[in-house]
């Protein structure tokens, strides 16, 4: 039975079945050391003599436990026989044998069936999938339902400048903005819904933040009284996604050297018109002054309606303001969401009477829809700001941008 490289000291004394990657080799004449790599990590192979099998040979090999204080975990296979799954047919572009990549970042993404190999890279996407554990966990136990909606979409959500469109069937059509205007209906059905999914952003930004898709979380719920009961939703899923990274992920934590974040158990808040800021959103530059001078984790509330999507609910002292808000993280905006508007009449005035691109999302309003509000964290974004990297694309598993469309 083939066992892991991560439970081989539970098997000391005994002889085993590994399988996976020739990870490295180091022939020294007498012996051979072979690190192989599998899903948990490495274990080390000691072999007598030679061994010919080149990087990324795919092996499964019989041998007996044994501790050894130099081995990764302190165990090594010794006594080996080796049987050959299947052989690359070149060698592979990157080294993976390295502790970091050392090539340059357009490589590693223009190899990504083999970089992403590499335990380091790899390491982010486990605290991805931690997170998407702890977004869902932390709703269902909030009595959500999880929701999936459709991607090919009659009207753009945001913007028609920033969507993708698309010929349906001799028909225009769009490649879902988010998920907004489902999930809005849904909470008419649910109440309360969350949703994992891509999203797609025709913005014409080649930065180190923007993607053309990323993946998208979701929620919306109703009977709230205003956007700060959905800022309290929030601040509950982002510490169940930093638990079950904790819980799930520890060794990627250690391996990236992760420092994860304490969530303060009220996240601090400021109104918009309380930052210094004259322009009607945010530059980055305010994002890391704001986070500089309030923590790691804060809430700007209140942005200038003009700067948020005709559903937005405005503040009712100041309708100039909105009653919505941006989570910064370590200098990064990385959730937006508030209080939407829940009155057909509304809509009618925010469209100014346009209505017709939008009868399929209205119909809703028309037979009476709660107060509710929603949020969207992206995912990718969160990762970077833990793993503190440089380029959203890093945490990206196949990034698609201005100039990327494969692999």
């Amino acid at each position: 039975m083939r066992v892991l490289s991560n439970e081989l000291s539970a098997h000391i004394g005994r002889r085993v079945t590994l399988a996976g990657w020739v990870h490295a080799k180091r022939d020294l004449g007498a012996v051979a050391f072979v690190l192989l790599r599998d899903r948990a990590g490495l274990a080390q192979i000691v072999a007598a003599g030679q061994v010919e099998l080149p990087p990324e040979t795919v092996i499964e090999v019989e041998g007996e436990a044994v501790a050894s204080a130099q081995a990764p975990d302190g165990v090594e296979l010794r006594d080996p026989s080796f049987r050959v799954l299947s052989t690359p047919v070149e060698q592979p572009p990157l080294e993976l044998r390295r502790p970091r990549l050392k090539e340059t970042l357009p490589t590693i993404l223009d190899y990504a069936a083999v970089s992403l190999r590499h335990p380091f890279r790899r390491a982010a996407f486990e605290l991805a999938a931690a997170s998407l554990h702890g977004f869902r966990a932390a709703l269902d136990r909030l009595q959500f339902t999880e929701i999936s909606t459709p991607k090919i979409v009659a009207s753009a959500t945001e913007s028609g400048a920033n969507a993708f469109t698309l010929d349906y069937f001799g028909r225009p059509a769009f490649l879902a903005q988010s998920p907004q205007f489902y999930k809005q209906t849904l909470v008419g059905v649910f109440e309360r819904v969350y949703e994992t999914g891509p999203v797609f952003r025709a913005e014409p930004h080649d930065t180190a933040r923007h993607l053309a898709e990323y993946t998208s979380l979701d929620a919306e719920l109703g009977f709230i009284s205003d956007h700060f009961d959905v800022m309290a939703i929030v601040r509950v899923v982002v510490a169940g996604m930093v638990e079950a990274i904790r819980e799930r992920a520890a060794a990627a934590v250690e391996r990236l050297e992760v420092e994860l974040p304490d969530v303060p158990a009220e996240i601090p808040w400021v109104h918009f018109a309380e930052t210094g800021v004259d322009e009607l959103d945010l530059a980055p530059a305010d994002e890391r002054r704001l986070c500089e001078e309030f923590g790691e984790f804060l809430f700007v509330t209140g942005y200038p309606m003009a700067k948020r999507p005709f559903y937005t609910h405005p503040e009712p002292a100041r309708p100039q303001y909105s009653n919505s808000f941006d989570l910064l993280f370590r200098g990064l905006e990385i959730v937006t969401g508030g209080q939407r508007l829940h009155r057909y009449g509304d809509y009618v005035a925010a469209l100014a009477g346009k209505t017709e691109p939008y009868e399929g999302y209205l119909q809703a309003f028309r037979y009476g829809m709660p107060p509710h509000g929603g949020f969207a964290l992206g995912l990718e974004r969160w990762v970077a700001r833990l793993t503190g990297a440089s380029n959203v694309r890093e945490t990206t598993l196949f990034p698609r941008d201005l100039t990327r469309l494969v692999p």
